[in-house]
């Protein structure tokens, strides 16, 4: 499955962006697909994930409560809201599938998901 990647841009502490991923090239129900993130001199980290049909996200501790995930199979796309952002959401985000679902948010490897969008910068300033 091809992925790619929308919606970044500067936002101010405390505001929202909206991310989207699009896919193409196979069925997109067969994937689990996911948010990653990697600021600058750091490791690519997991953001959230949702599951084949959308019943069950998975978030990493930071966000939880101010991003949310959901996908919408009908047009091969998944969103990323990001709301009460803060300087160190600042990275570029990429969005990653995989068939694999796992039982935990800190079980995801970037090495876990083979199809990735071309990443799309996030800055929140102070």
């Amino acid at each position: 499955v091809q992925l790619q990647a929308s919606g970044g841009g500067l936002a101010q502490a405390g505001g929202s962006l909206r991310l989207s991923c699009s896919a193409s090239g196979d069925i997109f129900t067969l994937y689990v697909v996911a948010w990653f993130r990697q600021a600058p001199g750091k490791e690519r980290d997991f953001v959230t994930s949702i599951s084949w049909s959308g019943d069950y996200t998975q978030y990493t501790d930071s966000v939880k409560g101010r991003f949310a995930i959901s996908r919408h199979n009908a047009n091969n796309t998944v969103s990323l809201q990001m709301n009460s952002l803060k300087p160190e959401d600042t990275a570029v985000y990429y969005c990653a599938a995989s068939r694999t679902w796992k039982l935990t948010a800190d079980s995801y490897y970037p090495g876990d998901f083979g199809s990735w969008g071309q990443g799309t910068q996030v800055t929140v300033s102070s």
